[in-house]
């Protein structure tokens, strides 16, 4: 497995784990039965860390569907050099301090994390047409 492709799989992974900390904190504040009903207008509005949490959830899903993808032609083209390995691990490292300072309700920091990991992507890109 290449490193790029080791850092897509801990992305995969950091993204996939997401959403345990707010459906735990949903069980705590509707409680177990409340947690598992379909969703209500009535329902108790859960922490204000897990809804930002939720959103950088979501956020992280639709940009894996860029990060992955790029990853994948990276490593289909046989293309890996210090710098696209650097971008996957500045990706996954962004991605995880998005998520802490979103939840956290860090607005400035969460921005520049996002931004981060952006430029993660076009590097990657930028590596893909190099190469072509």
């Amino acid at each position: 497995m290449s490193r790029e492709l080791m850092w897509l799989t801990f992305t995969v992974i950091l993204t996939g784990v997401l959403w345990v900390p707010y459906v735990i904190d949903r069980i705590k504040v509707r409680g177990l039965w409340g947690a598992l009903a379909n969703p209500s207008r009535d329902d108790k509005p859960q922490s204000p860390w897990a809804q930002r949490l939720y959103f950088a959830h979501t956020n992280a899903v639709d940009n894996l569907v860029v990060f992955a993808p790029l990853v994948l032609i990276l490593d289909n083209i046989g293309y890996s050099t210090r710098g696209t390995v650097i971008a996957c691990a500045v990706y996954f490292w962004a991605r995880l301090a998005h998520a802490i300072v979103y939840a956290l309700g860090v607005p400035v920091l969460r921005t520049l994390a996002f931004a981060v990991g952006f430029c993660a992507q076009a590097a990657l890109v930028l590596a893909i047409f190099g190469k072509m």
